[in-house]
């Protein structure tokens, strides 16, 4: 299915990034680097002639989220909208917890992939049921959209988006900060 453009911004790094917590359905501030990161996801924007005007607005209602499209948008002059589907996935028992802590309490295979890693997530939202919502979420696109999104959501929203399945959440790029493009079922990562 050939969609609009598609930018998918990350949310700048926050206290819990930087500690190496899972944040899922909590929240933590976004660090002086996050903010500086939001500034230059906007600039970017503003530098391909992104506006009010262009593009639909987006973001998760996630207060990282929210905060990164506060500051990026101003520097466009646009303000997104609240959409429940982008929110991150839901971590259960891992909310809040370290990668360290994890490791101790749920021990997995020395060699497992981060993929592998969130799927054995005591209490955790499924992966079929973040890959439904993404997928409810981009059926609702009709005109070229900026998404204010999280890490995991944006990896399945961006997989799903080019046309790869589940068994491809690897494939993708990630990073804090950055700016992804889906335009013509093909991805591009824009570097902060």
């Amino acid at each position: 299915m050939n969609r609009p453009e598609i930018l998918i911004l990350r949310h700048g790094e926050t206290e819990w990034n930087r500690e190496g917590r899972f944040q899922g359905g909590y929240d933590s501030p976004l660090t002086k680097r996050g903010r500086e990161q939001a500034a230059r996801m906007g600039q970017r924007l503003r530098d391909m002639g992104i506006g009010a005007d262009t593009h639909e607005f987006l973001t998760s209602p996630q207060g990282r989220a929210v905060e990164t499209a506060g500051i990026a948008l101003s520097e466009i002059g646009a303000r997104a909208r609240q959409e429940p589907l982008l929110r991150e996935i839901g971590m259960g028992e891992w909310s809040g917890l370290s990668r360290d802590e994890i490791a101790r309490r749920w021990p997995g295979p020395e060699d497992e992939s981060f993929i592998d890693l969130y799927a054995r997530a005591p209490g955790a939202e499924t992966f079929d049921a973040l890959w439904a919502r993404v997928g409810e979420l981009l059926d609702t696109v009709t005109r070229p959209t900026v998404m204010i999104t999280h890490g995991f959501t944006s990896r399945f929203l961006r997989t799903r988006a080019v046309g790869l399945g589940l068994d491809a959440l690897d494939h993708l790029p990630g990073g804090q900060g950055v700016i992804f493009r889906i335009r013509n079922g093909c991805h591009e990562c824009l570097e902060e």
